[in-house]
């Protein structure tokens, strides 16, 4: 039996409605004639302007969408709570979230189908994608340490503060008796160093600037969850994939493509940042790059999926099957 939705979203799907229209259940657009021509599908892609789409805007460089037949359109988003309504309602046909929304989703019965693997942690706890810092001078030493204490993370009740509670509890301390404060990624640096804070969650580039500032990794709650945990994933409805399998199966292999030649050439990854994010050619050059796996994993997002389950972000356990494509 389908779960009821949830009346927020059910507002944020009918606020996508008003301003994209009707959704669809057909390609966004092809083009072609009636002969033996080869037909272009255009597509529309949310994304959040990060360093883990990288493979995505490299792949449409080098053409491994449109030899498929392709042409990815990107739409840049703040977050998932754009891309979520926007993917539901056919106005983007693919999008990119993490997992803890993924699964949030199904669980208030919004049929999100993962297709494709996004980014992953590095698996190297001294240098990863994002990590769990302290400022200059501070005496904390383990996770163990975050007891009583404020830690900034960029979304309440996601994947920091589901990852961040399982490090603490392993290193054995009450995760319950952990603040969490939320703050946009590049404000943490600042609270930090003004104490407003005692720890961040962050992600590149601000962990690397808060280590140049002199700050230090606490630890790595990432592979304290999982070994090399999958931190996002691309998606679709269930609906637009039964009506539009080819496009789906052209999308998953030239991602796939984009994923395996970004993973291979780091330096032209570091070269495509400066094309969709601001940072600087110096400061990309810096930057500890994500992991770039071509396959859903599953033992990852059940890992994750049980953390969100245990520590209340998610009510029921976790629909890792229903999520994932077979």
């Amino acid at each position: 039996m389908r779960r009821r939705i949830a009346p927020w979203l059910v507002l944020a799907v009918a606020s996508a409605v008003g301003l994209a229209g009707c959704g669809s259940d057909e390609p966004a657009s092809s083009s072609g004639d009636d002969g033996d021509a080869a037909k272009t599908t255009t597509v529309s892609v949310g994304v959040i302007p990060i360093i883990d789409v990288a493979p995505l805007y490299l792949g449409i460089q080098k053409g491994f969408f449109s030899s498929r037949g392709l042409e990815v359109k990107p739409v840049p988003a703040q977050g998932g709570a754009a891309i979520v309504p926007a993917v539901m309602t056919g106005s983007q046909q693919f999008g990119f979230s993490n997992v803890v929304s993924l699964l949030t989703a199904r669980e208030k019965g919004l049929p999100l189908l993962s297709i494709a693997a996004g980014a992953s942690s590095t698996g190297d706890p001294a240098a990863d994608v994002n990590a769990v810092l302290v400022g200059k001078g501070s005496t904390l030493k383990t996770a163990k340490d975050l007891e009583g204490k404020k830690v900034a993370i960029n979304s309440l009740n996601n994947i920091g503060d589901t990852t961040i509670k399982a490090a603490v509890e392993k290193a054995g301390g009450d995760p319950s008796k952990v603040t969490f404060v939320e703050l946009p990624f590049p404000d943490m640096p600042a609270q930090l160093e003004r104490g407003n804070v005692d720890a961040a969650w962050e992600s590149e580039p601000f962990r690397s600037q808060i280590v140049a500032a002199g700050g230090r990794i606490l630890f790595d709650n990432l592979t304290e969850t999982y070994p090399k945990l999958q931190i996002a994933q691309y998606f679709t409805t269930e609906t637009y994939q039964k009506a539009n399998a080819e496009v789906v199966e052209s999308f998953v292999a030239g991602i796939n493509e984009s994923m395996e030649y970004a993973a291979a050439h780091p330096d032209e990854v570091r070269t495509v940042l400066g094309t969709y994010t601001k940072l600087t050619p110096e400061v990309a050059a810096k930057v500890v790059l994500p992991a770039w796996p071509t396959t859903l994993d599953k033992e990852s997002t059940t890992a994750v999926g049980d953390a969100a389950k245990k520590y209340g972000t998610l009510k029921e356990a976790p629909d890792v099957d229903g999520l994932l494509a077979s």
